[in-house]
């Protein structure tokens, strides 16, 4: 078996469903853990299930030492095809992006549910026909910010000691050690247009220190010292609007959604930009290696799930 794709929780793996014939996407979790974020995670996306944008669970349960759960295959990440289009994404793309995903996270919310871990390496491209649409990834650190049944918001939190999430993409009130809301999923996508409009580079990214919780502190101030107006600059105000709006949300308040996909739906329209799903990878030429035999097919950008495991009855 090849090395896994390592995640958070678990490794994922290319199998072959010996049924239908197709290839499908296994996550794996090792049942010697205490406890199974793995389950955590089966049990959101089923509760997400039917969602556009939302992989579709085909089994879960245990296999040998493992905990498993099968899912449609699904292609690359945006950090994937950020990389394939050499870490530069157009307005066009990252407003095309921004749409579908707003879209995706007002669904998740709607289930009452926020994901916690927005960030490129999680949103995926689909397949075939759903190769233009956008899809969600890895639920293992989320969780419910309402009650189903009573729809009582959860308590408003501020002492907690740890954070979830990735400190790049992470709130001011995640840093803060505040409990997570709606928020805080709308601010962390805010950081990941900015990151794809900025090339890959993000004012906090990369800082040094001589522990970990010096540099999670480093970084943390730099966040707080950087308005969203300087963040920003050089680019269409929309963003800055954007990301001083999720600031300003209260714990508990409903976002508007609407308002915000309007946002660059207008900035669209101002630039002449066309809703057509052609996005940066899907124009840009396939670079060739060097030394490459006159039979031999580019392989395009890396897919999301690059290890083989062999399928078993």
């Amino acid at each position: 078996m090849d090395a896994a794709y390592p995640l958070l929780v678990g490794d994922i793996h290319l199998a072959i469903d010996l049924v239908t014939g197709e290839e499908v996407a296994v996550k794996v979790e090792s049942t010697t853990n205490r406890t199974s974020q793995l389950g955590n995670e089966a049990k959101v996306m089923k509760s997400l299930a039917g969602g556009i944008g939302i992989s579709a669970i085909r089994w879960y349960g245990i296999e040998g030492d493992y905990h498993a759960m099968v899912m449609d295959l699904l292609g690359p990440s945006l950090e994937d095809l950020f990389r394939f289009c050499d870490r530069r994404f157009s307005l066009k793309t990252v407003l095309l992006l921004a749409d579908q995903l707003i879209s995706r996270t007002e669904y998740i919310h709607s289930r009452n549910i926020v994901h916690r871990d927005l960030k490129p390496g999680n949103l995926l491209m689909g397949t075939g026909k759903r190769g233009n649409q956008v899809n969600v990834i890895d639920f293992g650190l989320a969780k419910p910010y309402r009650d189903a049944k009573t729809g009582v918001h959860v308590a408003y939190g501020g002492n907690r000691t740890w954070m979830a999430g990735t400190i790049p993409y992470a709130s001011l009130n995640t840093h803060l050690g505040v409990e997570t809301s709606r928020r805080d999923d709308l601010e962390g996508l805010g950081y990941v247009f900015v990151y794809f409009l900025r090339g890959g580079s993000l004012p906090w990214y990369g800082l040094k220190g001589a522990s970990m919780e010096e540099k999670f502190d480093r970084m943390k101030f730099k966040k707080m010292s950087t308005p969203p107006e300087i963040l920003c600059r050089g680019y269409p105000t929309e963003f800055a609007t954007y990301l001083n709006y999720a600031r300003s949300l209260r714990f508990d308040e409903d976002p508007d959604y609407v308002y915000l996909r309007r946002l660059f739906r207008d900035l669209m329209a101002r630039e002449g930009i066309a809703y057509d799903y052609i996005f940066d990878w899907s124009v840009k030429p396939l670079s060739k290696p060097a030394r490459q035999p006159a039979d031999a097919q580019d392989p395009g950008p890396p897919r999301a799930v690059i290890a083989l495991r062999p399928a078993q009855e």
